[in-house]
């Protein structure tokens, strides 16, 4: 069922300087949606701004370059806005350092977002989990509010669905997924350029990033899962960055036979990330053990523990998982 946004209608009807926020580590999901409305809302006169609160990946530098539209966040530059919007997530974890801000913060706020993972940020929470990305749930805030959706808008909003869809290739991409990006496509969206932009511009570093990925995959659970992993000190070896691991999931998920695949990240600051897909398994809960959730087939985590001690816990917890599934 659709969500009912007329309370998100009318708290942007009654503050006109809302502030668009996403996750850290913001992807092309997060990133889309708040573009995307970020142009719209200007478009009817609001006064949006869009700012995230860790660094803009490499890949991602195309949306923006000359960074007019993404901020980084510093509370000290945003006192002037009247309301805050976060987009693709609703868990205190996903927002770093502007979830310590958001806590103290007296500002009406809205969660949009469509991972079943959630905690109470406040004010409104606009979840739908059946929704394949928050580009969608952009798309119909924009029907909502009234706005035009300019090309601009609609080639966001495209890479939103497209990215957290696989490009087309995961359940969750729907014949109503198809139609949307139909008519994303018809009002401007160029889905051969966002693919050579995010998917065909690698740079060396990133192919020799992944070749230490690919080096290290094994498989556990008589190869029903499959890892690999990045030290800190592969990011030196290689030329990498840590936004290079961003797709490295799809080779342990690619694996013949596999059906839960993870990626062990060691943490700049101490502790590891962990990624989890799965082809049935419910991998939310099974990130939810490590502080972490997300989707049931796709989920997230960052253990508090260095790298190899969180591989081998996390790793007999997917064990587990699959043999009580």
């Amino acid at each position: 069922m659709p969500l009912d946004w007329s309370p998100l209608v009318d708290l942007l009807r009654h503050h006109e300087r809302p502030l668009l926020m996403t996750h850290i580590r913001p992807d092309a999901d997060g990133m889309g949606a708040q573009l995307a409305l970020h142009d719209a809302l200007t478009a009817i006169g609001l006064k949006p701004r869009v700012a995230i609160a860790s660094k803009l990946l490499p890949r991602y530098a195309f949306l923006d370059p000359k960074r007019i539209v993404i901020e980084d966040f510093r509370p000290a530059n945003f006192t002037d806005r009247d309301c805050v919007l976060v987009l693709d997530t609703g868990t205190w974890n996903q927002l770093g350092d502007f979830g310590d801000w958001l806590k103290k913060s007296p500002l009406p706020r809205a969660v949009v977002d469509h991972h079943r993972t959630q905690d109470d940020l406040g004010g409104l929470q606009l979840v739908d989990i059946t929704a394949e990305a928050t580009g969608r749930l952009a798309y119909e805030i924009i029907r909502a509010m009234g706005a035009p959706i300019s090309k601009s808008a609609a080639h966001h909003m495209f890479m939103a669905i497209a990215t957290d869809t696989g490009w087309f290739r995961h359940p969750n991409a729907t014949a109503e997924t198809f139609a949307l990006c139909g008519e994303l496509v018809a009002a401007g969206a160029n889905p051969t350029v966002l693919y050579e932009q995010l998917y065909e511009a690698a740079t060396l570093a990133r192919f020799k990033l992944t070749a230490v990925a690919l080096e290290r995959l094994a498989v556990r659970a008589n190869g029903k899962i499959a890892y690999t992993e990045i030290a800190l000190s592969d990011y030196e070896k290689t030329g990498g960055v840590p936004g290079d691991t961003e797709d490295l999931i799809n080779y342990p998920r690619g694996v013949e036979g596999v059906d839960l695949a993870l990626v062990f990240i060691e943490q700049p600051g101490g502790g590891t990330k962990v990624s989890f897909r799965s082809r049935a398994a419910d991998v939310s809960k099974l990130a939810e053990q490590f502080g972490g959730g997300g989707h049931k087939l796709a989920s997230g985590a960052r253990v508090n523990k260095p790298l190899a001690e969180a591989r081998e816990e996390v790793l007999a917890a997917a064990e587990l998982l699959l043999a009580t599934a």
